[in-house]
């Protein structure tokens, strides 16, 4: 039986179409799927008489799909990992857990670099709004339990 035009038009469309469907160039990661992100930086945290007590390796998330990301299907994490998040201005921010495996201690930072506010342990999945109540410019996060560990406290500063 000889394959006709149009059988080899549909067939090649179909081929075509399942073979680009992964190459949309979107960074989301699929419900589910899970992601690492690169330890490039550090960040140094630092008592009161501005000495380092504690580093952790973070990623950077310095732009806006970065900063959405955060650590959204991130599974594995580092006893020492985290990620700092940069934004260009000081304002009043607030983070949730939605698709965040880990349970997570939220650091906010203000411009001077001081901690303004922690949040231990976050709930992992969850969507309940996590306010910085003052103005911060930087956020780290870090695994669960990391600044109780390192007796992190609020009026603490950081260094990167």
């Amino acid at each position: 039986m000889p394959v006709t035009k149009p059988f080899i038009t549909i067939f090649l469309g179909l081929f075509l179409t399942f073979s680009f469907a992964g190459c949309g160039g979107d960074d989301q990661p699929s419900p589910g799927s899970s992601r690492t992100v690169d330890l490039t930086d550090t960040v140094d945290f630092l008592d009161d008489d501005g000495e380092v007590i504690s580093t952790v390796r973070v990623a950077i998330a310095d732009t806006e799909n970065k900063r959405n990301l955060g650590l959204m299907n991130v599974h594995e994490l580092p006893d020492d990992g985290g990620m700092l998040f940069l934004f260009d201005n000081e304002e009043e921010r607030s983070f949730w857990m939605a698709n965040t495996p880990l349970p997570l201690d939220i650091i906010y930072v203000n411009r001077n670099m001081e901690i303004v506010k922690i949040y231990h342990r976050t709930s992992p999945y969850s969507e309940q709004q996590l306010p910085s109540g003052e103005p911060a410019q930087y956020v780290v996060e870090v695994n669960g339990g990391y600044a109780r560990e390192h007796d992190i406290r609020e009026g603490m500063r950081i260094d990167f």
